[in-house]
């Protein structure tokens, strides 16, 4: 299930976009987006991160055995299937993905939405 950034079509950049006390424009920074499936670092707060991604298709199923995984929904639509269930998150809703619970994300149209988990977290799962 799991393996590095590299073995899956995504641009993952984990580099932290914009220090404390700087401004953060999501929407131009998606806006400018011109990948399918993209996933930026926002900024740190305290030992989490907030990333943006702008999406449009399904990733991998995977697990953060150590990490829980909170996704927020900006425009679009966004799919988490579970092991048991399917839920759909519309726009200004959110849902945590708890730790070692495996799950994928998918968007049936360009989605734009925002995760915070730990720093350290590896992406495509353990």
């Amino acid at each position: 299930m799991a393996g590095s950034v590299s073995d899956y079509p995504y641009e993952t950049r984990l580099n932290i976009l914009h220090p404390p006390l700087e401004l953060i424009d999501e929407k131009a920074i998606a806006d400018g987006c011109e990948y399918k499936w993209f996933n930026q670092t926002l900024c740190q707060v305290n030992g989490s991160v907030v990333r943006m991604g702008v999406i449009e298709g399904e990733y991998h199923f995977h697990k953060h055995d150590e990490d829980d995984e909170f996704f927020y929904v900006i425009e679009g639509k966004l799919l988490i299937d579970l092991e048991d269930r399917t839920v759909e998150l519309e726009p200004r809703q959110g849902f945590v993905v708890p730790r070692g619970t495996i799950h994928r994300t998918r968007a049936p149209q360009r989605t734009v939405i925002l995760m915070v988990e730990n720093a350290g977290i590896i992406p495509t799962g353990n």
